[in-house]
């Protein structure tokens, strides 16, 4: 996996009007695009109003523009935080010292989305609406996409040289692929109610897929490095 992360969304995303000078300043902006994020969680963005937002952050309905000059620019700074957060490390590493499974490393990764995904759907369904016709933040969705497949299609390589990716697969194609599986399964579920599933069987059945797909076929597979489904979660 690559030790650095670039942001969600590149610098033309995000043209404030002016940065805050005063310490106050910096404050009163934060709590407008708190405020923001709330009445778009509300009320989604059509009708979110930016006299809202004001009240709901106490400043003046003209104090809004002195930070930011229109209510779709506000709400790309909400979604590209949020789009930073989808695509943050660990909070914490993993407890065990040893070296984790392929469907382990895979299980984690499809939680630690799911996971962040569920804990702000609200916003991720407004996101994904706007995105459709906001060229910013749909650039800003597309780029936690191809955050997601670059880390997966490194890590794609990295399994085929120890043999436990399937050889013929192409990195690039499969990681894009697996992860749009995941990226539309949460809108799916978690913003649209398409279904309900429990969470953990979500997981579960998210990993299998993907571990599924990578699972060398027995005639490519070396010998050498077969394990059996007690060590790797997946069969030999």
């Amino acid at each position: 996996m690559p030790k650095t992360r670039t942001s969600a969304v590149t610098a033309r995303t995000i043209t404030p009007l002016q940065s805050p000078r005063t310490d106050k300043g910096a404050r009163t902006r934060a709590r407008l695009v708190k405020a923001a994020k709330e009445i778009f969680e509300r009320d989604g963005f059509l009708d979110a109003r930016i006299f809202d937002i004001a009240k709901r952050a106490k400043v003046s309905y003209g104090a809004f523009y002195h930070y930011f000059e229109s209510k779709e620019q506000i709400f790309r700074e909400v979604a590209a935080a949020q789009e930073d957060r989808l695509t943050a490390p660990p909070e914490q590493p993993p407890p065990s010292d040893e070296e984790p499974s392929m469907y382990e490393r895979i299980r984690r990764a499809n939680r630690r989305y799911l996971e962040r995904y569920r804990d702000e759907a609200a916003l991720m369904g407004v996101i994904e609406q706007v995105s459709r016709y906001d060229p910013y933040v749909n650039a800003a969705r597309m780029a936690s996409q191809k955050h997601f497949a670059a880390r997966s299609e490194q890590a794609i390589r990295r399994l085929q040289k120890e043999g436990q990716a399937d050889p013929r697969l192409n990195p690039a194609i499969v990681s894009d692929a697996l992860g749009a599986m995941v990226a539309r399964f949460a809108e799916l579920w978690l913003t649209q109610g398409y279904r309900t599933y429990d969470f953990d069987e979500a997981v579960e059945q998210l990993t299998i897929i993907w571990a599924k797909a990578l699972e060398p076929a027995p005639e490519t597979r070396p010998a050498s490095t077969r394990r059996d489904r007690k060590t790797t979660g997946l069969s030999a």
